[in-house]
């Protein structure tokens, strides 16, 4: 059969191996039939195959974000939506400018981005500042690492919340030494409440999925794993509808694996499940926290925080070890694979005990992959312990080189030597995948390549010669984190996540080789072109 699309190219990495190689890659329908020395792809070609000659650019798999969430990374890109980092409290207050005529007087304003450790003046915000330029509209802020809101007092009357509002298991409302709100709300209380002022409606919904798809395939991504942030009890975040009549309507051009909340009741999950079993929309699996982040010590640690707020200060868990537990083991025997978020080293010890719990009940998964998220410090004999009982490290580059200042005044330099373990990942045989957890930072597919290879942040190449530097990780390992590595915990290695033949033709051709230039080259290299389904969905002009 004649190929609709040969890609011949002097760089083609498969992410089967350490190196690139000259030959082609034959397409014919949405599978890739031929991969090898160019001359053997001439027998695929037909009187209406088109060949591309790549010269010395770079072909290999498409990307694969392996944790992402879409709904707020879409929204948080959309107008009504403004991104503040900013420098300072006012800052992020200023900004706010930019919404204040996109909807009515009584729609949230809302802002996306800010993270006051890394202010100049690094405080805790609160509503004072919010109160003081709007008092008559509600505001939520909404912090960079998407564990955090900053709101204002109309905003917390909108929400109905008080100084005796009694928060979810796991959450808390701050206040201050007199016992009232400071507007500041933590962990699950902010994510139970994030349905609440992110309410949109489904064309404006429609209109920013379209445009982040657009984006992630401009970035060589064409699948990624929609990780389901909690919400209210019993729902999750998932827009499974809107994907659905996306994929009917043709513009479904990246892969969603959806991951709905783990609860007690897997209806929801089990509905999804069955409704939804295409190449392009399925669901591989479970999601659920454990714990928070390190630099609100919501992260759990065996011991306390070296620069502890109180003693005893070593986090905590957003729900009790005994309900995750619970939760591991029913999953495990309906079999299902679940994804826990865990920080902290005690949340990543205690959660591998339960998935050995579940593993020596239940056996070996039928089909799909336990996965641990972030994993930001360790235990040092956990680490293997992944390797042992076939957990997968689902992990985010750019994380790492967000604040290594930050982390080693939180955790001390002796544990700080654990944490982003990629290379000790590579030398245990460890299964590892990469993605960005956006909107917490940006889709920016060179990004998770270069901070994963220099350990270094990619807009001021701080700390000279990489953070942890024992830790990184060659070219090829990276690619392969962020291809093979997500399809497996996708729980789909079998059709993605490499260039072979009979695998899914998704792929994308960089202007440079990778492998075969400075590290430093890596920011500036561009996608040219992205294949998805077998089909070309995004050229650069």
């Amino acid at each position: 059969m004649a190929a609709d699309l040969i890609l011949k190219s002097n760089a083609i990495f498969a992410s089967t191996g350490d190196d690139t190689f000259a030959g082609a890659v034959a397409v014919q329908g949405n599978k890739i039939v031929y991969v090898g020395p160019a001359e053997g792809a001439e027998a695929f070609k037909g009187p209406d195959t088109r060949v591309l000659d790549l010269g010395d650019k770079m072909v290999a798999p498409g990307f694969h974000d392996s944790h992402l969430h879409f709904f707020q990374s879409a929204m948080y890109r959309s107008p009504y939506v403004v991104f503040c980092e900013g420098r300072s409290e006012q800052e992020c207050v200023n900004a706010l400018e930019a919404v204040e005529n996109v909807r009515g007087k009584d729609d949230w304003m809302i802002c996306y981005g800010w993270y006051h450790s890394l202010w100049d003046d690094p405080h805790e915000p609160s509503k004072k500042s919010l109160d003081a330029k709007y008092p008559d509209r509600p505001v939520c802020m909404h912090s960079g690492d998407a564990h955090t809101l900053w709101v204002n007092s109309k905003g917390l009357e909108k929400l109905g919340i008080t100084k005796d509002s009694v928060p979810p298991k796991g959450g808390k409302y701050g206040k201050d030494k007199n016992g009232e709100l400071t507007g500041i709300i933590y962990e699950t209380a902010g994510l139970a409440l994030t349905r609440k002022f992110m309410q949109f409606s489904p064309e404006e919904v429609r209109a920013a999925f379209v445009q982040f798809i657009r984006d992630l395939n401009a970035q060589g991504i064409t699948s990624v794993c929609d990780m389901s942030m909690m919400a209210l009890p019993g729902s999750d975040f998932i827009q499974d509808e809107a994907y659905a009549q996306l994929e009917k309507s043709g513009e479904l051009t990246v892969r969603v694996h959806m991951f709905p909340t783990l609860l007690d009741d897997l209806s929801r999950p089990e509905a999804l499940r069955a409704s939804y079993h295409s190449d392009k929309l399925r669901t591989p699996g479970l999601k659920q926290f454990f714990d928070g982040v390190s630099c609100t010590h919501t992260a759990y640690l065996k011991e306390p925080y070296s620069n502890a707020y109180f003693p005893g200060d070593h986090g905590r868990t957003t729900i009790p070890p005994e309900e995750m537990r619970a939760l591991v083991l029913k999953a495990a025997s309906k079999g299902w694979p679940v994804r826990i978020h865990t920080i902290g080293d005690e949340a990543i010890h205690l959660a591998l005990d339960y998935f050995a719990e579940a593993r020596e009940t239940y056996g070996p998964l039928p089909k799909g992959q336990n996965c641990l998220e972030h994993l930001e410090n360790f235990q040092p004999g956990d680490i293997a312990r992944l390797k042992e009982l076939d957990v997968l490290a689902a992990c985010q580059p750019p994380h790492m080189v967000l604040d290594p200042d930050g982390e080693e005044r939180d955790l001390g330099p002796e544990r700080a030597k654990y944490m982003w373990p990629f290379h000790s990942y590579e030398q245990l045989g460890v299964k590892y995948a990469f993605g960005t957890d956006s909107p917490v930072v940006d889709i920016n597919s060179m990004n998770v390549i270069y901070d994963a290879v220099t350990r270094q942040s990619p807009v001021n190449g701080y700390p000279e010669g990489g953070w942890q530097p024992h830790e990184k990780i060659t070219v090829a390992q990276a690619l392969r984190a962020y291809t093979r590595g997500s399809a497996m915990a996708a729980g789909r290695p079998e059709d993605l996540g490499t260039l072979e033949e009979g695998k899914l033709a998704d792929l994308v051709v960089l202007d440079k080789n990778l492998l075969a230039v400075d590290p430093q080259e890596i920011l500036s290299t561009s996608v040219v072109m992205t294949i998805a389904d077998g089909e070309i969905v995004y050229e650069k002009e």
